[in-house]
Order: structure tokens, then C-alpha cells, then sequence
């Protein structure tokens, strides 16, 4: 009995050692190659814009005082006064520049008291050939002098006035140029009661952005302010050109990933010139801008605004319903794909023929049927024929 005994330990204990060694069925997820609507998208990143924005512009240079007006205020047209320009202030002189200014301003003074006393000879010539005329006009009605002595001395009188009135332009111009010195020396102030250029707003809408808010010294065509309408609302994106050849304008597409529910829009426009971008692994890829409006109407309380960043997924390819399974059962072996199928405990290798295919589900065109089970995401330890356990779906 004792021996009996001690054949029955060793034997349970061969026994549990077998168990414990043998080997174990693989967990593993399933589902059902099944009949399946497939939608094939383009993806890609895009920005969305205000239809029309208007940016409103310095029309002379002069120094636009503080702008009141920020992002987000209305305006409207016509009588909304989104700046005012005043003249500037004169610039201020270096030394050199200031010598060069007080040398030029006495230069100017020194040739109008020049011109003065030039006009004051001239007009004492001219007055001394006025009382020689008329002692002439005495002496000829005498027969004293001839015509020709007459007649000189009322040229000579002739020659002194227009002498007169050159000299007197003379000094306006001196005058002129001693006013332009002193004025490059003269620090005015700024603006005044009569000189105050007021932008009114060209159209309604909203403020976008302030460019220049503080007050600064502007030249014309400066840009001070963004304008435009929240609610007018489009979507740009650029896509990979060997992508775009599948899109047409009219094709509906979805906008995800801004913070809000998936939104529907529909494509309005596919530029026809490609442009060179740099991808962020710093690969030069050539990318068609397309534009895209929302299909039904996207309040501002809803959608955030202009600018904003959002992904966008264009349907080029919508087939239902086709037997499918999902791109996670899916297993590359070279140039074939393959899928692991559970049939009594065991997983089956088969080689599949797959037609479309998106980010969620393949196409099955051959190698499976309907209804069969086939195995998500298979390990790297299973095998053709290798026992396997169905583990409860999440």
C-alpha cells in the first residue's frame, strides 16, 4: 500500500508538470467578415477663412493717432470711424544736419537783405529817370533837346521801372527761400483743428484684427485694420496633386477635428496650379489649394471663426455593400495579403484578394466568405493550425 502510494504522488506530480507545460491555446479577438458600406476619403489638413476680408489702408502718410477699435467689434458702413491720420511731425535734426540748416538759414537771410538793397537801388535809379523824363518833356516842347534825346530818356525810365520789378521778385524769392531754411529748423507740433484725415469704414462686419493699434508715424497704403464676416465662413486645404486628380468640384466631404461635431461641406473649387511645399519631415511635396463650403449653414456661436485649424476628409469613392473586413486582420506576406480565420479552435492562414480598402476596413474580393471569423491584430507566436481562444469582445 505504501508503495502504491508513493507511485500515485509521483505520478500526479508527472502529470502536473505536463500540464503546466503544455502549451496553452492563443487569446485572441475576432470578427465577422460581413457585408460592409466603404468609403475611401483624401485627408488632409486645412485652415478655415473668411470669405471676403477687407483690410483697410492708410490713404496719405502722416501719424494715425491710437486706434479705439479691437478684434471682434462691429462697424458699419460709412459711419464707423476706424482711424485718423494727422500730419506728422517735422524730423529731428542731428548736429551736423542743424549746422548745416542755421549756415543755410543766415545764407538766405543774408541774400534777402541783399535783394532789399538791391530793390532800393533800383528804385532810386528809377526815380531819378522819372525827373529826367520830365525835365525831357519840358525841354523838347521848348526845341531845346531833339526827339532822339526825348525818346532815351523815356527808355531810360522804361528800363528802371522793369529794373524795379525784377528786383522786387527778387526779394519774394529770397523771402521764399529764408522761410524754407527757418521751416527745416522749426519744431512744430502735432496735428491741429483743420488737418485731421478721418477713415470711415468702407464696409460692415467685424473687426478681425488690429494691425496698428498704438499710435506711430504711417506712410500711405499702411494696413490698420482686418474687416470681415464671422458668419461667411469657407475652408481651404491643400492636397498631394496625385490625390486632387480624384476630386471634382460638387463632392461632399466632412470637417473634423476643430472641437465640435463632425460638420458637412462640399468642395466649390480645385485650383489649377500646384505649389511646392516643405513637409514637416523636410521633403518638397507639391500640394493643389482646394476650396470647400459648408453644406448647411455654420453659426459663429458654433463653428470658432477665421483661421482656425481643421482636418478634412473628401469622399472620392463610396461603395456599399461589399464584404469587408477590418484593416486589422489584415497580414502582409510579401506580395499577397493574408488573414488568420478561427474554425474550431484553431486559426487557418488564407491568402485573400483585397479591392478597396480606408483606414477601418478592407474589401474581400476572394479567399473568404461571408460571415466567417477572422482574427484581429494575430500575434507573431501564431501559427497555421495553432490552437487559439476566443477572447470576450471589449
Amino acid at each position: 500500500m505504501k508503495r502504491i502510494a508513493i507511485a500515485t504522488i509521483i505520478l500526479a506530480a508527472i502529470a502536473a508538470v505536463a500540464w503546466a507545460l503544455w502549451p496553452k491555446p492563443t487569446s485572441v479577438q475576432v470578427d465577422v467578415a460581413r457585408l460592409r458600406d466603404i468609403t475611401l476619403t483624401v485627408e488632409a489638413e486645412g485652415q478655415s477663412r473668411i470669405r471676403e476680408v477687407f483690410t483697410i489702408s492708410a490713404p496719405v502718410a502722416g501719424q494715425v493717432q491710437r486706434i479705439n477699435l479691437h478684434a471682434g467689434d462691429a462697424i458699419t458702413t460709412g459711419s464707423t470711424i476706424v482711424a485718423r491720420i494727422v500730419p506728422a511731425r517735422s524730423t529731428l535734426l542731428d548736429a551736423r544736419s542743424r549746422e548745416i540748416a542755421i549756415a543755410n538759414r543766415d545764407a538766405a537771410r543774408a541774400a534777402v537783405d541783399l535783394a532789399g538793397a538791391q530793390l532800393q537801388q533800383a528804385e532810386a535809379k528809377a526815380a531819378f529817370a522819372q525827373g529826367e523824363f520830365q525835365r525831357a518833356q519840358q525841354l523838347v516842347h521848348r526845341g531845346s533837346i531833339s526827339e532822339r534825346a526825348y525818346e532815351k530818356a523815356g527808355l531810360d525810365l522804361a528800363e528802371a521801372k522793369a529794373y524795379v520789378k525784377s528786383m522786387a521778385a527778387q526779394l519774394m524769392v529770397r523771402n521764399g527761400e529764408m522761410q524754407s531754411a527757418e521751416a527745416v529748423l522749426r519744431q512744430e507740433p502735432v496735428g491741429g483743428n483743420d488737418c485731421c484725415v478721418e477713415i470711415k469704414a468702407p464696409v460692415s462686419g467685424t473687426i478681425l484684427k488690429v494691425r496698428t493699434e498704438s499710435e506711430q508715424v504711417v506712410s500711405a497704403g499702411t494696413p490698420l485694420v482686418d474687416v470681415g464676416d464671422p458668419n461667411d465662413l469657407e475652408i481651404t486645404t491643400d492636397v498631394l496633386s496625385q490625390d486632387v486628380a480624384q476630386i471634382r468640384p460638387g463632392v461632399t466631404a466632412t470637417i473634423v477635428d476643430w472641437g465640435g461635431p463632425a460638420l458637412k461641406a462640399r468642395v466649390r473649387k480645385v485650383e489649377p496650379a500646384a505649389v511646392t511645399k516643405v513637409s514637416a519631415l523636410g521633403i518638397e511635396e507639391q500640394r493643389v489649394p482646394v476650396v470647400l463650403d459648408f453644406v448647411e449653414e455654420v453659426p459663429n456661436t458654433t463653428f470658432p471663426g477665421h483661421g482656425y485649424r481643421v482636418t478634412v476628409r473628401i469622399k472620392v469613392w463610396e461603395g456599399h455593400p461589399l464584404l469587408a473586413v477590418p484593416i486589422a486582420a489584415l497580414v502582409r506576406r510579401g506580395s499577397n495579403w493574408t488573414v488568420y480565420v478561427a474554425q474550431k479552435g484553431r486559426a487557418s492562414e488564407r491568402n485573400i484578394s483585397v479591392g478597396a480598402m480606408n483606414d477601418d476596413v478592407a474589401e474581400i474580393t476572394g479567399g473568404i466568405a461571408a460571415d466567417e471569423k477572422v482574427i484581429l491584430h494575430p500575434p507573431d507566436i501564431l501559427t497555421d493550425g495553432g490552437r487559439i481562444s476566443e477572447a470576450a469582445q471589449p
